[in-house]
C-alpha cells in the first residue's frame, strides 16, 4: 500500500466487517444524521433537557461499539497487541458514545416533539 485513499480505507473496512455490513452501517448512519439536522431544523434549537439525558447514555453506546467491534472481528482484549490497540478502542468507544447521543436526542425528539422549557 503506497498511497492512502478514499478507496483503499474503504476496502480496508469492506474487509473488516464485510461488504453487506459495512455498508449498513453507513446507510444507518447516513439516515440518524439526516433526521439529525431534521430535528434541529424543526425545533430551531437544541432542548437542554434532551440533551443531558443524550450526554448521559453515550457510555452505553461507547461500550456497545467496543462490544459491537470485537464480536464482529472475532476479536477480544486478550488480543490487545500494544498501545495502538488501546487508542483505536478508546476511539471506536468515543465513536460509540456520540453516535448513540445523537441517536439518543433524535428519538426523544421524534417521539415527544418540541417541548417549550420553563
Amino acid at each position: 500500500m503506497e498511497e492512502m485513499t478514499l478507496g483503499t480505507i474503504l476496502a480496508v473496512f469492506e474487509e473488516i466487517f464485510g461488504k453487506g455490513l459495512f455498508w449498513a452501517m453507513v446507510a444507518v448512519a447516513v439516515v440518524i444524521t439526516v433526521a439529525y439536522i431534521y430535528v434541529l431544523i424543526r425545533d430551531r434549537e437544541m432542548s437542554m433537557r434532551k440533551f443531558l439525558l443524550a450526554q448521559l447514555s453515550m457510555p452505553i453506546g461507547g461500550i456497545a461499539a467496543v462490544w459491537f467491534v470485537l464480536a464482529v472481528t472475532r476479536s477480544g482484549l486478550q488480543h490487545m497487541g500494544g498501545p495502538i490497540d488501546a487508542l483505536l478502542l478508546l476511539g471506536i468507544f468515543g465513536a460509540g458514545a456520540v453516535g448513540f447521543a445523537i441517536l439518543v436526542y433524535v428519538a426523544q425528539s421524534l417521539v415527544r416533539g418540541k417541548q417549550t422549557e420553563n
